[in-house]
């Protein structure tokens, strides 16, 4: 199973007609936030895949025919959420650290209730399917991995606690922006594999 995970940036290349030449079989996208809305409807409509999402720190809602709407068209929330899709285990948490007044913007005191909210359903996978989780989708990055000395884009302790006793095979995450060769884009936390997602990572889930 093929993911294409997207974040923070849309990227021209992605934004076209092409892309159907450039991916020849994507199953599912995944937007990790700071995206306008339109962008990862149109991936997936061209795709034709499953959208899967969290909503970043600077996600607003969108205008539909005058509507307000806060989220993609056609697209599953993950947030605080687990779902199974066709057998790959996906579950999320919105945000990034609060640094300001707005939306999706989160204390590491809330970030950890986020997180803890999560384990009753991590508990039932690992019953139902011998193991937790697959792929943990973030906007901001763990503590201590991609994340960045100012107070902004600092990481989450408690997506780091996640990834060190759950071992995800993947965690997909955005928020830092890369702008060099010398910013890593993938580490391993323990066996699970942390991604930079900033605009777009494709992934073989086995």
């Amino acid at each position: 199973m093929k993911i294409l995970a997207v974040s923070d940036k849309v990227v021209n290349a992605l934004y076209s007609p092409c892309i159907v030449q450039r991916f020849q079989k994507i199953d599912i996208v995944i937007s990790c936030g700071d995206l306008p809305y339109d962008y990862p409807e149109y991936l997936t409509s061209l795709l034709n895949s499953a959208l899967y999402f969290i909503r970043g720190n600077h996600d607003r809602a969108a205008e539909y025919f005058h509507q307000p709407h806060p989220s993609p068209l056609g697209g599953i929330d993950l947030h605080r959420r687990t779902i199974n899709h066709e057998g790959v285990l996906l579950a999320g948490i919105e945000g990034s650290i609060r640094y300001k007044d707005g939306p999706f913007m989160y204390s590491q005191s809330e970030m950890w209730i986020h997180v803890i909210r999560l384990v009753p359903a991590l508990l039932l996978n690992k019953i139902r399917y011998g193991r937790y989780l697959d792929v943990f989708v973030t906007h901001a990055p763990p503590f201590g991995i991609h994340d960045q000395a100012d107070y902004a884009h600092q990481g989450i302790h408690a997506f780091r606690w996640f990834d060190e006793k759950f071992q995800p095979t993947f965690h997909l995450h955005g928020h830092i922006h890369l702008y060099g060769l010398d910013q890593g884009q993938k580490s391993w936390l323990g066996s699970t594999q942390v991604i930079n997602c900033y605009g777009f990572q494709e992934i073989d889930i086995p």
